[in-house]
């Protein structure tokens, strides 16, 4: 049996998905093959049999002539060049052809993949009311909203959407200065010999960076979008006028058994702080990158504990910032669990996600964001950044990050999972635990804590630090089960030895103090 022949028999056994569409073709071509073409179109590409038919769960061939599929195929081309049937003709030659299955003939059409520029794909000559998407149960109707935006998508390099100037907005009544001259340090501790970090008023730093602006064209000048999500004082990025429904989510649950805990700590816009996006990525970051194990390198003679995992967390957060649709529906949401760590942002992918894995093209919602975190050194542009969180996974020997894409509402979602590869795990089949157990399991999540403390406590920490690091209430138990043993077993040490109830008593690795 050739490849095609086993691919096509695949096929019809699996029956329809996200990327199969089977349509009957008895009764002539059918008018639906469009509205699938447009949703394959303007999703993830797929394939759409002709001749093939659905009865009784099962997919059956519907025995067409060969003289009929090839007058089939005449039709599709006559239409998918007539731009009053369809926007845009999306495949290749190779891509159309009639296949003879058991006597019976297909038309296979593979649907590519739009590119963002030529987004929307729709029917007739009128994209409202007339374009389609794909979703697990087949071909649905997009709103007015969702073409909108896949309108916008096509224009950003030209319109992007960050900078646009928010009207009202001023250095005096929008921006949290603490944040401003905290990135204007990190700028100059980096650049100390650049230009721009001479300059001695904030209102020409943020103009330099993008995040105020002077339109020539308009003659207007103000606080971009980008300068106010990125420095903006909470109040102000939600004020009507700027980002009414801005929210910003981090959630992590660790080591709780309890069904009644949603998360054992989250980073939102709770008013205790300013919820801007550099104070966002400045908190997510030191909690994501807890996950993580720190080695103990020497370069020269300065201590090297970053790792190319470390950038992986990194690029994957500011991607998720950089990348996000600030014009759809939802919020970015970064989760922090034992085994995974997810970062999902609103809106559909500029690329497909085969070439997100290839990298080496840099597409970008919102370029003005992206340069200010490039200027911090915390961002790339030449499409590598994907490369990096690749290359950090692999170098742990973690599984591989996934990419899904999500629709109503549109979300990218990136999992980097937690943990080695499946080849070295042992497989366990589901099984209610038993008393005798517990212990085991037990065990285990105790060495796992350890093992975090360890790691966590490179530097000096108190207790109520590694506390809150843990996930955890008990103080008590925390001093009783891990810190005085592990002292005892010269894992930890106490910063002051001499006072072991001191109210400023810190701990520390004690591998570290080597180091």
């Amino acid at each position: 049996m050739t490849d095609i022949r086993r691919e096509l028999y695949t096929l019809v056994q699996k029956g329809e998905s996200a990327e199969v569409e089977f349509k009957s073709a008895r009764g002539g071509f059918p008018g639906s093959f469009w509205e699938s073409y447009s949703a394959f179109a303007n999703t993830n590409g797929g394939t759409i049999i002709l001749g093939v038919q659905e009865k009784e769960g099962k997919f059956l061939f519907d025995g067409l002539s060969e003289e009929t599929a090839l007058k089939y195929k005449k039709n599709f081309w006559d239409n998918a060049h007539n731009r009053g049937k369809v926007s845009v003709c999306l495949p290749h030659e190779q891509d159309v052809e009639v296949k003879e299955m058991d006597g019976a003939y297909l038309l296979v059409c593979h649907i590519p993949r739009a590119e963002y520029n030529m987004r929307p794909v729709y029917l007739t000559t009128n994209p409202i009311g007339n374009t389609y998407r794909r979703n697990h149960e087949g071909d649905y109707q997009c709103t007015d909203a969702e073409v909108r935006r896949m309108f916008a998508d096509a224009e950003h390099e030209s319109h992007p959407q960050d900078a646009i100037i928010r009207k009202g907005f001023t250095l005096e009544n929008a921006i949290d200065l603490p944040s401003l001259h905290q990135y204007r340090q990190l700028f100059v501790s980096l650049h100390p010999t650049h230009p721009w970090a001479k300059l001695t008023d904030d209102l020409q730093f943020m103009e330099k960076i993008g995040a105020y602006c002077h339109n020539i064209a308009t003659d207007e000048s103000g606080i971009t979008r980008a300068g106010l999500l990125m420095f903006g004082q909470s109040d102000m990025i939600t004020n009507p006028a700027g980002e009414p429904y801005y929210f910003v989510d981090y959630q992590e649950r660790l080591y709780t058994d309890d069904a009644r805990v949603r998360w054992t700590d989250r980073i939102y816009p709770d008013g205790t702080w300013e919820a801007n996006l550099f104070q966002f990525y400045i908190r997510v970051y030191n909690k994501l990158i807890q996950a993580l194990p720190k080695p103990f390198k020497l370069i020269g003679d300065e201590r090297q504990e970053e790792t190319a995992a470390h950038d992986a967390v990194r690029e994957a957060l500011i991607n998720c910032i950089v990348h996000q649709d600030l014009n759809a529906t939802g919020n970015i949401v970064i989760r922090r669990t034992e085994t995974e760590l997810t970062f999902s942002n609103p809106g559909m992918m500029l690329v497909s996600k085969q070439q997100y894995f290839k990298g080496g093209r840099s597409i970008c919602r919102n370029p003005t964001l992206q340069k200010m975190f490039m200027l911090l050194g915390k961002a790339e542009k030449a499409g590598s950044g994907v490369d990096k969180i690749l290359a950090g996974w692999k170098e742990l020997g973690w599984d591989e990050p996934k990419l899904t894409e999500e629709v109503q509402p549109d979300y990218v979602v990136l999992t980097l999972p937690i943990g080695k590869t499946p080849q070295e795990k042992p497989i366990r089949k589901p099984h209610k635990k038993t008393p005798q157990e517990n212990p085991i399991r037990k065990s285990d999540k105790k060495e796992q804590r350890i093992l975090q403390i360890i790691d966590y406590c490179s530097e000096p920490r108190t207790s109520s630090e590694i506390l809150a690091m843990l996930g955890l209430a008990d103080k008590k138990n925390l001093m009783e089960v891990y810190i005085n043993p592990m002292i005892a077993d010269n894992l930890l040490s106490m910063t002051d030895p001499d006072n072991p109830t001191s109210r400023n008593q810190m701990y520390v690795a004690t591998k570290a103090e080597k180091s």
